[in-house]
Formats: structure tokens, sequence, C-alpha cells
């Protein structure tokens, strides 16, 4: 079966370039709405606290165990066209962050105070992320290797057998306990039906390691993992401050009007991901005016966008939440419409997230690994501070807020120093 599998998804049609972007539109489509809608339709099979708690550990700690998991090290390994690391070595590495990430889990959980059944399901949902950061190491490897398609096809199939094992279970059984557990399971067949196989039978896949590897890719790479798990805690502080705060029907409540900021990303990454490679090119080449066009080409695209988004969310936004709040039933009426300003805020905040995301990748390509880390420790001070005093004084309403202001704080912040490190480059070029 693995053969044949691994057979179907290495075919590809005469245009391999239409290929891997469609399949890399696929795939982030399919994980995105899955982050999306699973925590809908939690709330509307097994309640508003399961939902809340689902949502919490699916969206925040489980994806932040995630990117500890993939040690952030997707964009330098993508990149590294020079081969200075095998992929042996990028899978033994990773072998290690993903039982960090179970052992990090399992520490916070155990002095969380949640209770037995919230604890069970959160860290269910940490392996099945943990999981997904493994399976990351062999798609970043797919793309380094010149097929995207690869990626993409991975994770679209991957999602779609791990989600609808997930929902078959919880629907026939009720039981989210139960559910988290096949969708482990289910996520474990996908990578090696999708990931393992596939790469075994790719030319160009040098697993060899050396263990006297370890420690350098680490220290290489550490600024990038400490930026994106605080990356992420920034996108997050919100979320933990809730769950910290309030309820866990709050958490699911929020949870549902967060959930543009995936459009929105997921639109900005079908933009940014197909050019990550020309990028590449022009700033190892020298042409930082082609490198900067380019950049700026991608923000003027990002910016449309984004600008579509808040104006569909300020004329749609109600009517959109009073559906929601009609599909998950009678005894949610009016939950979710009294957060209409709290879902602009966010989308603006999505809006910024995305600009930034651009940035960033541009500060990897320009290996400024110091000022991104500098960046994101900065915010996350901040938003360590801000988040909960603003959820405590107004609840949902100030998450929003809170959210915004540290999205947009960060966009500013990544824009200068990346323009900064261009101008000082075509300058250090031209007295070459």
């Amino acid at each position: 079966m693995a053969e044949r599998w691994a057979s179907f998804l290495m075919r590809t049609g005469p245009d391999k370039e239409k290929q891997n972007i469609l399949w890399n539109m696929a795939g982030s489509f399919c994980y995105a709405f899955a982050s999306m809608v699973l925590s809908f339709l939690v709330m509307r099979l097994a309640g508003e606290d399961q939902g809340g708690i689902f949502a919490f550990g699916y969206s925040t700690f489980g994806q932040q165990m995630f990117i500890l998991a993939y040690f952030g090290i997707r964009p330098f390994q993508a990149t590294d066209g020079s081969m200075q690391y095998r992929f042996g070595d990028y899978l033994h590495h990773r072998y290690g962050t993903c039982i960090l990430a179970l052992a990090v889990g399992a520490g916070y959980l155990f002095l969380s105070g949640y209770t037995q059944e919230k604890g069970i399901i959160v860290f269910l949902l940490v392996g099945y992320k943990a999981a997904d950061g493994f399976a990351d190491v062999y798609e970043s490897e797919f793309q380094r290797n010149g097929n995207l398609h690869l990626t993409g096809k991975s994770n679209t199939f991957r999602t779609l057998l791990s989600v609808g094992t997930f929902l078959l279970v919880l629907v026939r059984g009720g039981n989210l306990v139960w559910a988290c557990a096949a969708a482990l399971a289910a996520q474990a067949a996908g990578i090696l039906l999708f990931d393992v196989s596939v790469a075994k039978r790719l030319s160009g896949v040098d697993y060899r390691w050396d263990k006297k590897r370890m420690l350098p890719l680490t220290r290489e790479t550490v600024l990038l993992f400490v930026s994106v798990f605080l990356d992420f805690y920034i996108f997050s502080a919100a979320k933990y401050a809730i769950d910290a705060n309030l309820d866990d029907a709050s958490s699911g409540y929020f949870n549902l009007i967060f959930m543009p900021t995936s459009v929105i990303n997921l639109a900005a990454g079908f933009v940014i991901r197909p050019v990550l490679t020309s990028l590449t090119d022009r700033w190892n080449k020298g042409q930082f005016k082609e490198f900067a066009g380019r950049l700026m080409g991608i923000s003027r695209i990002i910016g449309a966008l984004s600008v579509l988004a808040l104006v569909l969310t300020i004329g749609l936004g109600k009517p959109v939440l009073w559906i929601l709040e009609n599909i998950l039933g009678e005894a949610y009426e009016g939950r979710l419409t009294c957060y209409h300003i709290p879902f602009i805020l966010i989308v603006m905040g999505g809006a910024c997230y995305a600009f930034l995301n651009l940035h960033y990748y541009a500060l990897v390509i320009m290996r400024r690994q110091r000022v991104i880390f500098g960046i994101y420790l900065a915010l996350a001070f901040l938003g360590a501070w801000m988040a909960p005093v603003m959820v405590r004084r107004e609840k949902i309403f100030g998450a929003a807020a809170a959210y915004l202001v540290l999205m947009a704080v960060m966009a500013a912040a990544f824009v200068i120093w990346t323009w900064a490190g261009i101008r000082k480059a075509r300058k250090q070029r031209e007295r070459t």
C-alpha cells in the first residue's frame, strides 16, 4: 500500500512549477481549513466547554509544542541550497526536538492544575502536533529538493486522514478523548504513507548523518527556533491570558472569532511560499535591487488582500457571526454577534501578522537571526504583561485589542529592520 501511495504522490504533470503552486495551495488550504473549523465542530458536537478545551489544546498550546518539535528549522532547511547539512542530519535532530516537545508538554500539564480529562485531551493534542512537527522535516526536504508539490500532497492527505478520523470517532462516539487518540493514530499512519515512503523513493535525499553535526546545527538555528517560539507566544498571548483568567467556553468563543486570521495567513502563504527560492537566489547572488523589487511587489499583494478582508469583515462580519450562531444551535443565540468589534480588531491584527511574516522570511534569507530574536524577545515581554491585564479588564474585547497592538508593533519592527538591511547591503555592494 505504501508503495502505491508513493508512486501516486510522485506523479507530476508536464508543468512541474504549476504543480508545485497548486499542490502547495491545496495543502495550505486543507491545513488552515482544519484549524478554522475543528473547534467550531467540536463546540457544536460536544458543547462549549469541550470546544474551548479543544481550541486551546489544538490551536494554542499544541501549536506551541509543534513549534518546539520543528524547532523553527523549516525556513533554514528549505533555503539550504548549498546542502550544508544532509537530510539525515535534519532528521536525527528532529527526533530529539519531538521528544523534547512531548516532555515539555507533559511537564506543563503536570503543573497546570487542569482536570484529568482536560489534561489527557491537551496531551493527546500535543502528541498530534509533535507528529505534525516530525512530518515537517520530510516536507521541508521535499521543498529543498525542488518538489514542493510533494509537500502540498502530504499536507493535504495527512490532514484529510487525521481530521476525517477525528470527526468520525467524535460523531459516532461523542467522546473527545477517544477522538483525539484516533486522530493521533491516523497522523502517525499518514506520516508513514505520505512522507516516509515517498522520501525513500526520491533521488537526492541523503540519509547519512553525523552526530557531531547536531550541535552546530542547533547553534545555527537556535535563535531561529527561540524567535519562532516567541513569535507564536506573542501571536497567542491573548489566548493564554483567556485560558488563565476566564472559563473554557471563553477560549472557544475567542477561537471562533479568531478564525479569519487563518484565512489571511493562508492567502499570504499562497503568495509567499512559492517565491522563497527566487528571493533566496536573488539575495545570494547580490541582486539586491531585484530582491527589493520582488519584496515590494509581494507586499502590495498582501496589503491588497488585507484591505479586502477588512472591508468584508466590517460589512459582513455580523451576519457571518449570526449564521455561525444558528449553525451551533439555539443555545448559542447572541453569543457571537456581541463580539463584532473584537472580530474586526482580530482581522486587523491578522493582516499585520501576514505582512510581518513576509518580512520575517526576508530576514531569514538575509540570515539576520539576531535581529529577529531581539524583536520577538521585546514583544514577548510586552505580551506577557499586557495581554493578562487587558483580558482581566475587558475580557474578550481586551484580548482582541491586545492582539492587534502586539501584531501592529511587531509588523512595524520587521519592516524597518528588513529595509534597513537591504539599504545597507546595497551600499556595501556599491563600495566594492
